[in-house]
């Protein structure tokens, strides 16, 4: 079975909004993510996508989940993170060119747009309670 190691940001700004991207041709939103690679740590991998996806430097606050789901035949493990901005976004800065957009969203949109991990809706739902 194959397996994929990966890390996601959980970022809201002063507003109380979601940080989140979507991919090029894509109505469907997401939080910034991406594969852990060789020798880098979760909370590595974290930081380079957030930074890779929306051009934001970050820092961990908290580990908030490790979601182990399968897709496709494959074993996936996502380690999610609570995580703050410094300083203003370099714009995305994408090696892959799969990153369309990034946004910050507000929860009444959040509620309501298309995502891309429809399972993780409830878990981004109730992280507006934490800010």
């Amino acid at each position: 079975m194959k397996r994929w190691l990966g890390s996601a940001g959980i970022c809201f700004n002063e507003r109380n909004e979601l940080l989140m991207v979507k991919a090029h041709g894509s109505g469907e939103w997401s939080v910034p993510s991406g594969g852990i690679e060789e020798g880098e740590s979760p909370e590595e991998c974290c930081i380079r996508e957030v930074k890779e996806e929306t051009g934001y430097d970050v820092r961990i606050i908290e580990q908030l989940l490790v979601k182990e789901t399968s897709i496709k035949g494959i074993e996936v493990k996502t380690y999610y993170f609570r995580i703050d901005t410094f300083g203003t976004s370099t714009g995305i800065q994408d090696p892959d060119g799969i990153i369309g957009a990034t946004a910050w969203k507000s929860l009444p949109e959040v509620k309501t747009m298309s995502h891309a991990y429809p399972e993780d809706l409830d878990f981004l739902l109730e992280q507006f309670n934490y800010k």
